[in-house]
C-alpha cells in the first residue's frame, strides 16, 4: 500500500498537554487562542504593509491572479462513468463550482459545462468556507458519490453523500463529521469507514485506528468493527481493489510512514498477505497485484532488487506462497515513478536522470513486455489518472490513461491513450510567459561526502557569469517524493521574465533515484539533506552564476524545514529565505498534530540517542544571538492541521526575541497550502516575489 497520499493528512486535534516549561513560546501552539491570534494579527500587519509596498508586489499579484483565474489553464478532468467533472475556481466563483460535461464536449475548445454544486452558495448558506477536496462515486451507476468538503482547506473534512442526477445532497444519506476520514463504498447501502469514532479511536499520530462497516440507516455508533490497529501505529486504512473480477479491500496497518501489514477482505473473510512490511501495492490488474519493492526481497528462490516493480498472482498471495514476476528493475539513475491500471491496460513511468520514460505493459505467458510511449520532450509524464468507475452504458468514451506532459518551458498538455493507440493531446495550454530567451540545463554539485547532486538551472541562454544573477533555489528532499520538471506560469511571469534564474535541486531524501536515494538522508543521516542543498548553493556561487547576496532559497513543509535548517547552518550563503508551512521545532514535532507519523523519516526526539542527531539540524534549536540571518520570510496558515502552525510562529518569536529581523505571514485559511481561493493564493505568491526582489536584486 502506498501510504504517502493518506499520511499527508491527519485528524484535527488540540495541542497535546506539555510537560516542558523551558520554551517561553509554547503559548503560540494554541492555534485559536486569543493571545496567539493577536500576535499573528500584529505580525501580519507589519509584513503585509512592508511587502505590499514593494514595487514588485502589485504586478506579481495581478499577473498571478489573472493566471489562476484564466480559462487558458487546463481544467483537470475527473472522469466519472461517461462524463467528465471538474472543480473550477475563478473570480466569479471564489469558492468554486463542481461542474460536468460529456467526454466529447470536454475535448472541444469550449466545453458546455453544467454546474452540479456551487460551493460559494453552499458556503453562504451554511456559513462555512467550504473547499472541494474530491469525490468518490459508486460504479457502475455513478449516481451516488461521496463528496469531501473541507472548511477553509484543512485536511479534516466532512464527507457527504451526493446525488449527481438530482444535484443535491442525499436526505438521510451518509454524513461524516469533520475528521481525516477514509471511506470506501462496499455497495449502495454500506461503507467501510476509518474516522474519529470517539475516545480511543485515533492513533498517537491522530489518525483513525479503527475500520468499521456502516450500513444505511445506522447511526455511527452502530457501525461494526472490522479491523483495528494499535494506538502506537500510524493508521488503519482501506482501499478497494478489483482483482480477478472480484471486489476486495486492502486493509493496512501502517506501523510507520513507510511500513505496514496488509490484509485482504473479500466482504466475508480476512486474508493476511505474506509480504514484507515495506512493500507498496501500486495497482490491481487482471488476476494480479502490482507491487513496488523498496528493499531487496528474497522470495521463491529469487532476490528482487530494491526499487523493482513486480506482479503477484492474488491466489498465490492469499496462500502465502507468492511467486513474483518482475516488470521493471532499477539502475543507478533510473527509478520507478508511477503505475496506473485501466480496465484493460497497464502503464508505468520511470525517471531516467529525472526525466520521464513512459511504458505500456502487456502480460505474456513468460512474463511482461513493455512498449515505450514517446513523449514530446525531455520532461515528465505527470499527474496520471484513469477512469476507475466504469459506467452502466459501457461506452467508456474516455477510458484509458490520462497524463500531463510538462517541462520547465513548455506549456502543459493533457494526453490520453487507450487500446494500444498512440497518445493524443486532449488539451494544450497556451504559453503564459515569454520563454523564448530561456533555456534549461542540468548541472551537478558535489556534496560534503563526495556525492554528485543534480540540479536543473532555468535561465538565459547564456549562463550568467558575473555572480550577480538573482537565483531562486528550491528543493524538497523528503519522504521519497520526486521533484521533477514543471511548468509554472506564475514563476515565469513573476521571476523568470524579470531576469530571475530558477534552480531546482534533486537532493537526497527524495525518490528521484530510487529507495536508496531516499534512505541516504533519513534519521541519523538527515544532515545530508542540508549538506546537499548547501552544496548546490555553493556550486552556483563557485560557477559565478550568483553570489550569496543574490541567492535565495525556498521550500515548503519538509522543504520548509530544509531551508530553515540550511539558513541556521550557513547563514552566510543565502540572501533570502522563504520557509512555507514548515516544520521547525524538531524536539516537539511528534507531539503536534500528526507529527508522530514522521518518526521513520526524522527520528524520535524523545529518545536521547536520536535527539542527539536531531538537535544538530533542528532549526528552532540552532538559533544563535550572534549570527546574522538576514531577514527570512516565514509563513503558514491557521487552518494547517497537518504541520502545526506553532512551528512557524515559535521560530519567528524566538528570532525576534534575539533581535533578529524576520517577516511573518499567516493566512487564516488554506490548510497545508497557500490559500483556499485564487485571491488568497495570489496574495501569498506576490508577497514571496516582492520579498525576493527586495532582497536579491
Amino acid at each position: 500500500m502506498n501510504l504517502k497520499p493518506l499520511l499527508m493528512a491527519a485528524a484535527l486535534m488540540g495541542v497535546n498537554a506539555v510537560a516542558e516549561t523551558e520554551d517561553p513560546f509554547l503559548w503560540l501552539e494554541d492555534i485559536q487562542g486569543d493571545k496567539a491570534l493577536t500576535w499573528v494579527e500584529q505580525q501580519n500587519a507589519v509584513s503585509t504593509k512592508r511587502l505590499m509596498a514593494e514595487p514588485a508586489y502589485q504586478a506579481s499579484y495581478d499577473s498571478t491572479l489573472a493566471i489562476l483565474d484564466s480559462d487558458d489553464l487546463i481544467q483537470r478532468p475527473i472522469p466519472v462513468g461517461d462524463d467528465v467533472y471538474n472543480y473550477r475556481q475563478n473570480d466569479a466563483h471564489p469558492r468554486g463550482i463542481l461542474r460536468r460535461t460529456s467526454a466529447k464536449s470536454y475535448r472541444a475548445n469550449e466545453p458546455e459545462w453544467e454546474t452540479v454544486l456551487d460551493l460559494d452558495a453552499l458556503s453562504k448558506r451554511e456559513g462555512r468556507p467550504w473547499v472541494f477536496k474530491g469525490m468518490n462515486c459508486l460504479a457502475p451507476a455513478n449516481q451516488r458519490c461521496l463528496l469531501t468538503l473541507s472548511p477553509g482547506g484543512s485536511d479534516a473534512s466532512q464527507i457527504r453523500e451526493f446525488d449527481l442526477q438530482e444535484k443535491t445532497f442525499v436526505k438521510d444519506g451518509l454524513h461524516l463529521p469533520e475528521a481525516k476520514s477514509n471511506v470506501s463504498w462496499i455497495d449502495a447501502d454500506s461503507w467501510l469507514i476509518g474516522t474519529d469514532w470517539g475516545e480511543g479511536s485515533l492513533t498517537v499520530s491522530t489518525l483513525p485506528r479503527q475500520l468499521k462497516v456502516l450500513k444505511r440507516g445506522q447511526s455511527l455508533d452502530q457501525a461494526q468493527l472490522l479491523f483495528e490497529v494499535g494506538r502506537e501505529d500510524v493508521i488503519a486504512y482501506a482501499r478497494a481493489a478489483e482483482v480477478k473480477g472480484k471486489s476486495y479491500f486492502v486493509l493496512t496497518r501502517a506501523v510507520d510512514f513507510f511500513n505496514g501489514e496488509q490484509v485482504l477482505w473479500d466482504g466475508e473473510q480476512l486474508f493476511p498477505l505474506a509480504l514484507p512490511q515495506d512493500i507498496q501495492i501500486q495497482a490491481a490488474f487482471g488476476d494480479e497485484l502490482l507491487l513496488k519493492v523498496p528493499s531487496d526481497w528474497s522470495v521463491a528462490g529469487q532476490t528482487i532488487p530494491g526499487g523493482a516493480l513486480v506482479s503477484v498472482d492474488i491466489e498465490q498471495l492469499i496462500a502465502g506462497k507468492p511467486v513474483p514476476t518482475t516488470l521493471f528493475s532499477p539502475s543507478e539513475r533510473v527509478s520507478l515513478d508511477w503505475v496506473q491500471a485501466t480496465n484493460g491496460e497497464l502503464y508505468y513511468a520511470t525517471l531516467d536522470n529525472v526525466t520521464s520514460r513512459l511504458y505500456r505493459a502487456s502480460r505474456t505467458a513468460d512474463g511482461w513486455d513493455s512498449e515505450n510511449i514517446q513523449l514530446p520532450g525531455l520532461g515528465v509524464a505527470a499527474n496520471p489518472f484513469t477512469c476507475s468507475c466504469p459506467s452502466e452504458t459501457l461506452a467508456h468514451d474516455h477510458d484509458g490513461l490520462y497524463y500531463q506532459y510538462e517541462d520547465f518551458l513548455t506549456p502543459d498538455a493533457l494526453y490520453h491513450t487507450r487500446d494500444g493507440r498512440a497518445p493524443a493531446a486532449v488539451k494544450q495550454m497556451q504559453p503564459l510567459f515569454d520563454a523564448q530567451s530561456l533555456s534549461v540545463q542540468q548541472l551537478h554539485a558535489t556534496s560534503a561526502d563526495g556525492t554528485k547532486i543534480p540540479y536543473f538551472l532555468v535561465g538565459p541562454h547564456k549562463t550568467p557569469s558575473d555572480g550577480k544573477a538573482p537565483v531562486l533555489l528550491i528543493a524538497y528532499g523528503g519522504f521519497a517524493e520526486n521533484y521533477t520538471p514543471f511548468y509554472s506560469a506564475v514563476t515565469g511571469k513573476s521571476w523568470l521574465e524579470n531576469g530571475g534564474v530558477l534552480a531546482v535541486a534533486n537532493i537526497r531524501g527524495g525518490g528521484e533515484f530510487g529507495p536508496a536515494w531516499h534512505q541516504a538522508a533519513v534519521q541519523e543521516n538527515h544532515m545530508k539533506n542540508f549538506e546537499d542543498l548547501i552544496a548546490v548553493g555553493e556550486d552556483l556561487v563557485d560557477r559565478k552564476i550568483t553570489s550569496p547576496q543574490h541567492l535565495g532559497i525556498r521550500g515548503g513543509s519538509q522543504g520548509g524545514l530544509l531551508v530553515g535548517g540550511s539558513l541556521m547552518l550557513r547563514p552566510d550563503l543565502f540572501g533570502a529565505v522563504i520557509s512555507q508551512v514548515p516544520l521547525l521545532d524538531m524536539q516537539r514535532y511528534t507531539k503536534l498534530l500528526n507529527g508522530a507519523s514522521w518518526i521513520s523519516e526524522y527520528g524520535d526526539p524523545d529518545k536521547p540517542e536520536q535527539w542527539a542527531y536531531i538537535k544538530t539540524w533542528s532549526p528552532y534549536h540552532l538559533i544563535s544571538k550572534d549570527n546574522n540571518y538576514g531577514e527570512p520570510f516565514i509563513w503558514t496558515t491557521t487552518r494547517d492541521d497537518r504541520v502545526h502552525p506553532g512551528h512557524a510562529r515559535k521560530m519567528v518569536a524566538k528570532l525576534q526575541s534575539y533581535g533578529h529581523p524576520v517577516l511573518y505571514f499567516e493566512n487564516t485559511e488554506g490548510g497545508h497550502g497557500a490559500g483556499s481561493t485564487n485571491e488568497q493564493r495570489a496574495r501569498a505568491s506576490a508577497l514571496e516575489y516582492a520579498y525576493l526582489w527586495s532582497r536579491l536584486k
